[in-house]
Parts: structure tokens; sequence; C-alpha cells
């Protein structure tokens, strides 16, 4: 049984394949169309998964698309009518879109199936499943457990923005939902504007920027914006928003009340008031997420959470939970965003609606590291690095793994490319940017000469699974970079009263740690842990480093630059290395240094791409 799981048309489209149950493939259509967040028909996440099974359209027993088209327009037509006449601006702009393109989506997926085969029967083999639905099902079917508490998060679906399921078996029930525009990842969203970032992609940086403020604001968001009830659930006061009906997400009566306008460029400078705004929304965020778990443990005698949807990326909330220790066992889909619902809808429609046998293997999850996208054989490394007039040389592997491993140790920074590309936001060891976390200039010798980016933005470490109690305040693991923690005590080092003294952005610069170069202001790091059975190379030089230094750690952060997609290809890969200032590339066998490269092939990236 083949199902081909696509999820398109609002961000982050993907497409997934599963056969007999087992995941073959997955992947973001962005890698392939090299455009961020790309949400266009995944034609060639299509072609890559077909291609990865060996198969073609007219194999695939069924096509199952993520959401329904039909509620998110009913919503759309419902909240324009609830606010009219407000709002007539947004909804002239909107409704000829949905009515030439989202309205008829299954008409339009249908014409773009036959592509692929011109009698693909659309109407028995085209399914369509609920966003919520969707995102649930890519948490709990891939999950280690045979029973769950699955609790979706995100901005909005058709009608739901935070919503409860159980799984048990093969079965998935969808047991309640807070409605739109009721919406943490909303609130969040507001506050990623209101910042002055962009939002469904910034947030990460809100995200990044809390540890540098306090929560001052937080008591007067929970008195004014949002009320929030003992078991979690919450409703917001829309006065204060202008995403239902308007063309921003926060209004005038959002920025009076926290005393001055939005910041509207991301080139503006960072003020101590927006560090402690995005502070603020993360502390309500934080308390809202553990006030819902907390109630959700209580409410049901299943020691297993599963989380899925957009905020399930906020691994400060996620490492909140695991500390609570409300549920004994968590686990979360590392592609938790929309790219996730390509899956969830494939494995809907496998174990829940044909209702085939679903099996678990304690301790181990069906994800295979997230290692779901395309790998290079070592003679296509060479040919297209060839063509593109790069200067390599090639070694077997051990001897690659020592070279890097010597490399890294002399404070070179590394393009890392081994084996299958990775499904979802996270770099994982398969396409990263790797460096030595003991190095103190490194946070931002990488922020600032590699990746382009805000130099306050935190690095996270790699950590052998084995030793990850040596250096992180962590019982479990955390294979896809999901939780954040502290560094163990015996690793930190204390500031004196002068350091502590420091504002915002004055921290960064101090030492707090063995591994300064991915220990956050606030002596925290968003950890992977990383395990040999699901990425050998990468556990293999983590361990040579290890030998070198004494320190199981590096630096890991995904290999693009601001505003670019994760590199998929050779080619994008010494495209990104020519035009930042790393020093080595390690494709498969293929070791490149920069400074054996042409000097005709470098690239200025520094402003090749838009704000991220």
């Amino acid at each position: 049984m083949r199902i081909l799981g696509i999820s398109a048309f609002y961000h982050d489209s993907a497409a997934a394949l599963i056969v007999d149950g087992h995941i073959v493939a997955a992947a973001q259509e962005e890698r392939f169309s090299r455009k961020k967040h790309d949400e266009g028909f995944p034609v060639q996440a299509i072609s890559y998964c077909l291609e990865e099974a060996g198969i073609s359209l007219a194999d695939v027993d069924y096509v199952a698309f993520y959401d329904k088209p039909f509620l998110k327009f009913e919503r759309l037509l419902e909240t324009y009518l609830a606010f009219a006449p407000k709002g007539f601006r947004s909804f002239q702009r909107a409704l000829p879109i949905w009515l030439k393109e989202k309205l008829f989506q299954k008409d339009m997926l249908r014409k773009l199936l036959k592509r692929y085969d011109e009698n693909f029967d659309w109407q028995n083999k085209l399914l369509f499943g609920e966003h919520h639905q969707s995102h649930a099902a890519s948490a709990y079917y891939p999950s280690p457990f045979d029973e769950a508490v699955v609790l979706t998060m995100d901005g909005v679906g058709e009608w739901a923005t935070t919503s409860l399921a159980i799984g048990r078996g093969n079965k998935l029930e969808m047991i309640r939902e807070i409605h739109f525009p009721h919406s943490l990842g909303l609130l969040y969203s507001a506050f990623t504007y209101y910042t002055g970032f962009k939002v469904n992609s910034g947030e990460y940086k809100v995200m990044g920027l809390a540890p540098y403020g306090s929560p001052k604001y937080a008591d007067i968001i929970k008195k004014h914006i949002i009320d929030i009830k003992d078991d979690g659930s919450f409703r917001m006061d829309m006065s204060y928003f202008d995403y239902c009906t308007g063309l921003t997400m926060t209004n005038n009566k959002f920025a009076s009340l926290f005393g001055r306008p939005a910041r509207t460029k991301e080139d503006d400078e960072l003020e101590q008031f927006h560090m402690d705004i995005a502070a603020s929304v993360q502390a309500v965020t934080e308390e809202i997420v553990l006030k819902l778990t907390r109630s959700l443990a209580n409410e049901f005698d299943i020691k297993n959470l599963c989380l899925a949807g957009g905020v399930a990326l906020n691994c400060v909330a996620n490492g909140k939970i695991v500390k609570d220790g409300s549920f004994k066992n968590i686990w979360i889909q590392p592609a938790s965003g929309d790219a996730g619902g390509a899956l969830g809808a494939a494995q809907t429609a496998y174990f829940h609606h044909l209702g085939m046998p679903r099996t678990t293997q304690a301790g181990n999850d069906a994800m295979q590291g997230s290692y779901l996208g395309p790998s290079f054989d070592q003679n296509d490394i060479e040919e297209r690095l060839k063509k593109v007039g790069a200067k390599f040389e090639t070694f077997d592997i051990t001897e690659v793994i020592q070279k890097t491993a010597d490399a890294l140790s002399n404070e070179r920074a590394i393009g890392w490319m081994q084996g299958r590309m990775e499904f979802g936001p996270r770099a994982l060891g398969g396409r990263s940017i790797i460096a030595d976390p003991r190095s103190a200039r490194m946070q931002k010798t990488l922020n600032l000469k590699v990746k382009y980016r805000e130099s306050f933005r935190p690095f996270a470490p790699s950590v052998l699974a084995e030793d990850v109690s040596d250096w992180f305040d962590i019982d479990c693991t955390s294979p896809y970079m999901l939780f954040v923690a502290d560094i163990v005590t015996k690793r930190q080092r204390q500031m004196s009263d002068d350091e502590r003294s420091l504002f915002g952005i004055e921290k960064l610069n101090i030492p707090r740690s063995d591994i300064p170069a991915v220990t956050h202001v606030d002596y925290s790091a968003r950890i992977q842990t990383v395990h040999a059975q699901t990425n050998s190379s990468y556990h293999a030089l983590i361990s040579e480093f290890k030998k070198i230094t004494e320190c199981s750690v590096l630096v890991n952060t995904s290999f693009n630059v601001r505003g670019e997609p994760i590199v998929c290809t050779p080619e994008d890969a010494f495209r990104c290395f020519m035009g930042t200032e790393l020093d080595n590339l390690v494709i498969g066998n293929c070791f490149l240094r920069k400074e054996d490269q042409d000097e005709n092939l470098k690239l200025d990236y520094k402003s090749a791409f838009e704000l991220d």
C-alpha cells in the first residue's frame, strides 16, 4: 500500500510517501525550488518521493491532502461577516485569490496530479484530511507510543488553533478544539510582527531574543490581551489585533498598550524594550503550554504526550514541559509545521481511514532520525563538484572524519553534507555548518561572517547521546533539537558582579561555560543528541573530535545563510561555501579547502537573500 501525502498553498509545502506504513521519503519544496517557505504545489518534492521509491504516480494507491479548503473558505467568510463592514479592503484582496485558486483546490489538485499520470483516478484516490488531524497524526503515528495524548498548537487550520486528540493503536480520535480567532500561535506571531520580525518565519528570533530581556509586560498581556483559564484554555481580546480583517497583525490599540509603535524594519536597532517584550510573550506562552499539559495529564491516565503544530517548535517551552514532569514521555514531530502535515495526511489515510495495523518499537520512533530527503552517491558528488569548478581531494570516510575533526579543533568553520537531507526546519548533521563550541568568538563569527544574520542568535550543540548528561541538565534524548536545557553546573562559568549587571546585547560576549559558542545568555542550549544508529558518520565525527579535544559537543547550525533554504544538492552546498567565509566543505568523501578554490568563483551571499 503506497500513499503520497501533500501539503501546499499556504507555506512550507511538502510531500511525503509511505509504503506499507513505512516512511520512505519526505521533503519540503523549498529545498528544491530554493524559495524560502515555498507555498506552491510541491512538484519537485513529489517527484523526489516517487523517484526515491522507484515508482510513478500510477503505482500510488491514494494521495492525501493535509487540509480541507472548503472549511477554510467557510472560516474566511464567517470571519468577515462577523466583523463587517470592517476589513472590507482585506476581504476584497483575499476573495479573488480564493475564488480563482483556493476554493477549487480539489479540481486544481486533480489537474496537477494528472501531469504525473493522465489516468489518475482522482475521484477514488484523492483524500482530504483536516489540518489539525494531519498535524496530530504526524506526531502520534511515528512516535514510539502505543497510546498518547496528542496536543496540536499552531496559528490556525480550518477553524482549530489548539486541539486535543487521543491516539490508541492505529486510531486517532480528535477530542476537542479551541477555535479561531483565539490562537496561541497567532498571539506569538503578533508579537513577532510587533518586534519587527517576519511572521511565519521570525518567531524563533523572538524566542532567541527573550533571554536578553525580562518578562515585565507579561501581566499586561494577561490582563488586557489574553484571558488564561486554569486548564490552559484561553480567549483573546480581538480589539488589540488586526489579523481577522486587516492587513497587519496588530493595531494602534495594541501599540498604545505598550506605549510605542511596532518596530517596522528588521535592521532598526533592537532595544531593551523589544527584548523585554520578547521575554514577556515567551513567558505567557510557557504558562499556557504548562497549564494545558498539566490539565491533560490530570484528566487522562496516559503517561505519553505527543506535540505538533508550529508552537511545538518552541523548544524553550518544550524544555519546560520535560522538566515539569506531568508526562513521563514526550515525543515531538521534527517537522511540526505545515510541512509535517503532508506526512500526517498520508498516515491518517493509512492507519485511521484504511484501518491498517500499526506496530511500535519501544524507545524507537519511525522517523529514521528525520533523514528522509535526497542523498547523493560518491560518483555523483564528484561529477557535480567538477562541473561547478570545485577543487577537492577524495579520501576514505575514516580519513575524511579525521581531517574534519582536526580542522574543527583548529577553529575552522565547516560546511558538512552527508547522507540524506533532513525533513523539517532543523539541520541535524546531514546539511549542517559545524564548528568548535569551545571557541569564545565562534558565535559572533558564524552569525556575522557565515550566516549573515543578527549577532544575538544562539547556536545549538550536537552532543553524543551517550555523553549528554555530562554537558546538559536533561534526562531524555533530544534527537530533533526540540528541547532546551541548561548547561550542567560543573561546566558553567560564574559571572562577576560587573558582568551580571550588563543589559541586553551587552551580555552576548561574556563566556558562560566550557562551550561558550552554544551557551545562551541564560546558560541554556537547544540540544541535539546524536545517535550512531541514525547518523553514523556524524556520530563518528563528534567521537573523533572528542578524542582530540575531550569535548563531545559541536556547534551545529543549518547549512544556509539568512533567508536561504537549507542546501539540498552538492551544487547548493558549494555555492553557499563560496558565498560565505566558511573554511572547509565536506561532501561525502570529498574534502574542500577555501584557500584551494578559484577566486573567480567567489560569490557575495551577504545580500543575496531577503531577511528570514
